[in-house]
């Protein structure tokens, strides 16, 4: 009786010494990196202060905020202030809008950003590539408010570059640009595209770049094409790259760039159906009735969708190829 009783207890002894073992090894590797601890502790006090204790902000949305009593003394309201976007007649109409836009800036985004990049790597003339990556940065830089004024300078209805300079010699009528909405996905599209390439293409750039040059030397030796060298070498060393840019992205489907689809249109009532996003609608739905309950819902709401597709999206690409998954 004795040794069975011996026998049945060695499991639980075994996952004993196991645990001490691992705390012992966990010690270990203390005191052994202590250096690069000690180093970590500033960093890590700046995220836990900027990143995680503003996290207690998210009280914010399930509050009818009093200013007067504070978050914490503020009435406790459950998921009253989500209802608001799920309720409302337009929920269908931002929600589609905001994919719909962020799912073709996604896939149209990932072609347009390789082909430029690979097609800038290909330029010998190092002063004539520099002008080509400056030109496609600056605007990354202009401000929202100035982009929105170029486009109403090309746009503007009675004296826009498009109306009286293209348009007017060619014989046809002018178009009222800020009461039609069919055209906006398609200003809108080409606006993202023309701020946001030049920055995007760096990341791809700097790849390119790191892609050992003896590759392409031993292909030219067999007498591989220009083609052939960006399809079995250039495609294939970007694909870790892409994979993760495009887990990052899938991310961001429910937000959008609030200054493009507000400030852009000039906040038109009339391009609504096609310039409505779950941001815009929110911020006039703010400013309008003073509830930053309602908007905090929609940023957490947005936040937590984001979270789940990026784990998704990751363990899809995990399943399929587990040393090109993120995490």
């Amino acid at each position: 009786m004795r040794i069975e009783s011996r026998v049945a207890a060695w499991p639980g002894k075994r996952r004993d010494i196991a645990r001490l073992s691992r705390f012992g090894k966990f010690i270990r590797n203390v005191i052994k990196y202590r250096a690069l601890l000690v180093m970590m502790i500033p960093a890590l006090v700046v995220v836990i202060i900027n990143c995680y204790m503003p996290m207690i902000g998210v009280l914010i949305a399930f509050k009818n905020v009093n200013y007067a009593k504070g978050i914490f003394g503020s009435k406790w309201v459950g998921l009253e202030n989500f209802r608001f976007l799920f309720t409302t007649d337009t929920a269908w109409r931002i929600t589609i809008n905001t994919v719909s836009y962020s799912l073709l800036f996604i896939i149209l985004g990932l072609f347009i950003v390789v082909s430029t990049s690979i097609a800038l790597s290909e330029v010998r003339n190092k002063r004539a590539s520099k002008v080509y990556q400056t030109a496609m940065l600056l605007p990354n830089f202009l401000s929202i408010v100035v982009v929105s004024y170029i486009v109403y300078a090309l746009l503007n209805p009675d004296y826009g570059f498009i109306n009286k300079n293209v348009l007017e010699p060619l014989g046809l009528n002018p178009v009222n640009w800020y009461n039609e909405s069919a055209y906006w996905p398609y200003i809108l599209t080409s606006v993202h595209f023309w701020m946001s390439t030049g920055m995007s293409c760096v990341i791809y750039l700097a790849a390119i770049a790191g892609i050992d040059q003896e590759m392409y030397e031993a292909a030219i030796v067999d007498g591989a094409t220009k083609w052939q060298q960006i399809r079995k070498i250039t495609l294939p060393s970007l694909k870790p790259i892409m994979i993760i840019l495009l887990i990052l992205s899938v991310g961001n489907v429910f937000r959008s760039n609030f200054g493009l689809f507000y400030q852009v249109p000039l906040n038109a009532p009339a391009l609504y159906p096609a310039t409505d996003t779950i941001d815009t609608y929110v911020y006039r739905a703010m400013i309008s009735l003073g509830d930053i309950g309602m908007s905090s819902a929609a940023g957490l709401y947005q936040s937590v969708v984001g979270a789940v597709l990026v784990i998704l999206s990751n363990a899809v690409v995990r399943r399929i190829d587990k040393e090109q998954s993120l995490f």
